[in-house]
C-alpha cells in the first residue's frame, strides 16, 4: 500500500513542477516579446527622426536660417519678425506722409538689419544683452505705429487700394496698347504709298505696258484651263501680294503650270497691273481684275453691302458707339467691311469657268510645291482647311454666340474651328450645294450682329459647317504676326501666315519672323530703292 500510495503522490509533486516551470517561461517569453516591442518601437522613433531631419534639412536648404533661429527663444527670429513688420509698416507711413516716422523706422529697420549682419560675420548668436535694446526700440515703434492706425486691417485696405490702382493702370495701358497696335496695322506705310502712286504713272506713261496687254490676251486661255493650278489672292496691297506669288513661284516645280488671279480695287488697279507686268515670276501667269467690274456685286445682291447702307451699322462700325458702350477697336478695323475681304465667299462667281481652286491671304509666304493640294480629295466636302482647335487656337463657342437659339439648335460648340488663308475650294461641290445662298442666309439673320460681331471667319465657319475637310497641319502654319511659333512647325510648314496685327511689311512686325517674307523681296528693285524700301 505504502508503494502505491508512493507512487501516487510521485505523479502529483510532477504535474506541480511542470506547471510552476510552465509558468516560469511564459512569464519569460512574455517579457522577452515586451523588451522587443519597446526596442521595436525605438528603433522605429530612430528611423522616423532621420527622415524629419532630412526633411527639416530639405525646407531649410538655401534659406538664410540658423540653429539658433529655430529655437522657441530665437532672438535673431524675434529680430527678423519685427523687420518684415516694420518694413510694411514703412509703406503705408510714407504713403501717409507722416515721413518723420518713417525716417525713424528707416533708421531702426538698419540699425536691427546690422545687427543681425554682425552676428552672422561672427557666426556667433545675438546674445539678450546685445539685442535687448534694439527689440525694445522697435517695439516701441511698432506700437507707436499701433497708434496712429498702421495696423494690419489699414495695411490690408491701403494694399488693397494700391492693388487695385495697378490693375486699372493695366488694363489702361493695355487697351492704349491694343488700340495703337491696331493702328499702327491698319495705316498703309509712306513707303507702300509711294510704290502705288510710282507704278500708276509708269503705267499710264509706258506704251510699253500697253503692248504686253495684247501678249496677256494670247495667254487667256490658261485662265480658264483646269488642268493648270489655279491661285486667287484679293489684295490693296502691292508688294505683299507681290511676295505671295513669288514665293509661289520659287518654290513650285512647275511654275509654267501655275495661274495666279488677283483681285484689287480700282484705286490700286493700275499700280498692280504695271508691277506684275514689269516683273517676271519664273514663267508663272498673273491676272489682275479690279472689284468694281463685277456688276452682280451690289447691295441687292450682297447683304453686307446692303447692311453697310444702314445708318444704325454705319454708326456702330465707323463712330465706334452703340446703345451700350463703345465698340471694341478690334471690330472697328476696315478690313472687316471691305468687300476685298468678304469675296471669299463668291469665288465660283468671279472664276466661273475654274473647278478648283486654292485662296491665299496677302499676309502668306509659301515656301514649299503646292501642286499636291490640287490632287487632295475632299470626300465631297467644298473646303480643305487646316484646323485650329488645338493649343492656343480655338474651337466654335469662342467665335459665335451660343447664346442664340439658331447658333445652339444647328452648331455643336466644341467642333473645331479652321483657318482662312490658305484654302483649297471645291467649286463644282460649291455650286452644287449653293454655298453661297447658305453664307447669305447667315448674314442676313447677323443683322443686328447678335450672331456674331464682325469679321469673315465666323460666317465662313457656319457657312463651312461639315463641309470642310481637315487638311494635314503643315499646309498652314499660322502665329507669325502674334506670338512664337516652334521651329519645326516653321521648318516643315508649306504656308506661313502672319495673322495678326504684326505684318511683316510694318514697323511693328517680329523681328525674328521678317526675314521669312524679306527673302522673297528684292530691295535692290528701283522702285523699291526710290520708295525707302530696306
Amino acid at each position: 500500500m505504502r508503494r502505491r500510495n508512493s507512487d501516487f503522490r510521485r505523479p502529483v509533486r510532477r504535474r506541480f513542477s511542470d506547471v510552476f516551470w510552465l509558468t516560469v517561461c511564459g512569464l519569460a517569453i512574455l517579457l522577452l516579446i515586451i523588451l522587443l516591442s519597446r526596442e521595436s518601437r525605438g528603433s522605429s522613433s530612430r528611423l522616423v527622426y532621420p527622415k524629419r531631419s532630412y526633411r527639416h534639412d530639405r525646407i531649410t536648404d538655401g534659406l538664410n536660417i540658423t540653429e539658433e533661429m529655430l529655437r522657441p527663444e530665437s532672438v535673431a527670429r524675434q529680430i527678423n519678425d519685427q523687420i518684415s513688420l516694420a518694413k510694411a509698416i514703412l509703406v503705408i507711413a510714407k504713403e501717409s506722409n507722416n515721413l518723420q516716422f518713417a525716417w525713424e523706422l528707416s533708421a531702426q529697420i538698419r540699425n536691427s538689419q546690422m545687427l543681425l549682419s554682425n552676428a552672422a560675420s561672427r557666426r556667433n548668436p545675438l546674445t539678450n544683452g546685445e539685442s535687448e535694446s534694439a527689440i525694445r526700440d522697435m517695439a516701441l515703434l511698432l506700437y507707436q505705429a499701433q497708434q496712429v492706425h498702421y495696423d494690419s486691417a489699414t495695411m490690408f485696405m491701403r494694399l488693397k487700394a494700391k492693388i487695385q490702382s495697378l490693375e486699372e493702370q493695366a488694363n489702361s495701358f493695355s487697351e492704349k496698347s491694343s488700340k495703337y497696335g491696331q493702328i499702327a496695322a491698319e495705316e498703309v506705310p509712306k513707303s507702300l504709298y509711294c510704290l502705288g502712286v510710282r507704278l500708276t504713272a509708269e503705267w499710264f506713261r509706258s506704251s510699253n505696258m500697253q503692248k504686253k496687254l495684247e501678249e496677256e490676251k494670247q495667254a487667256a486661255a490658261k485662265l480658264v484651263d483646269t488642268g493648270l493650278y489655279h491661285f486667287c489672292v484679293f489684295s490693296d496691297n502691292i508688294l505683299a501680294t507681290s511676295v505671295v506669288v513669288n514665293s509661289t513661284a520659287m518654290n513650285s516645280k512647275n511654275p509654267d503650270l501655275v495661274v495666279f488671279h488677283l483681285v484689287t480695287d480700282e484705286v490700286n488697279y493700275a499700280a498692280m497691273k504695271a508691277w506684275f507686268t514689269m516683273n517676271g515670276f519664273r514663267g508663272v501667269t498673273v491676272d489682275v481684275q479690279k472689284i468694281e467690274d463685277f456688276s452682280w456685286l451690289n447691295a441687292s445682291y450682297v447683304p453686307v453691302l446692303k447692311q453697310l447702307q444702314d445708318s444704325d451699322t454705319q454708326n456702330y462700325y465707323f463712330s465706334g458707339n452703340h446703345e451700350n458702350s463703345r465698340t471694341p477697336i478690334k471690330f472697328r478695323n476696315p478690313k472687316y467691311l471691305s468687300m476685298l475681304n468678304h469675296l471669299r465667299f463668291y469665288i465660283p462667281e468671279v472664276f466661273p469657268a475654274l473647278k478648283k481652286l486654292v485662296f491665299l491671304d496677302d499676309d502668306v509666304v509659301v515656301q514649299k510645291d503646292l501642286s499636291a493640294l490640287f490632287s487632295t480629295d475632299l470626300n465631297g466636302n467644298v473646303n480643305g482647311a487646316v484646323e485650329t482647335c488645338m493649343e492656343t487656337f480655338h474651337r466654335y463657342h469662342k467665335y459665335l454666340n451660343y447664346s442664340h437659339p439658331l447658333i445652339r439648335q444647328h452648331f455643336d460648340p466644341d467642333a473645331c474651328g479652321w483657318a482662312f488663308g490658305m484654302n483649297v475650294f471645291d467649286l463644282v461641290e460649291w455650286r452644287k450645294r449653293n454655298v453661297t445662298g447658305i453664307y447669305h442666309y447667315w448674314q442676313e439673320k447677323n443683322v443686328d450682329r447678335t450672331l456674331w460681331k464682325l469679321g469673315t471667319l465666323p460666317p465662313g465657319l457656319l457657312t463651312f459647317y461639315g463641309l470642310t475637310e481637315a487638311l494635314n497641319p503643315s499646309w498652314h502654319v499660322l502665329g507669325f504676326g502674334y506670338t512664337n511659333v516652334d521651329s519645326k512647325l516653321i521648318e516643315n510648314g508649306a504656308v506661313l501666315h502672319f495673322n495678326g496685327n504684326s505684318k511683316p511689311w510694318l514697323k511693328i512686325g517680329i523681328e525674328k519672323y521678317k526675314p521669312l517674307w524679306d527673302k522673297y523681296v528684292d530691295y535692290g528693285h528701283p522702285l523699291l530703292q526710290q520708295c525707302n524700301f530696306h
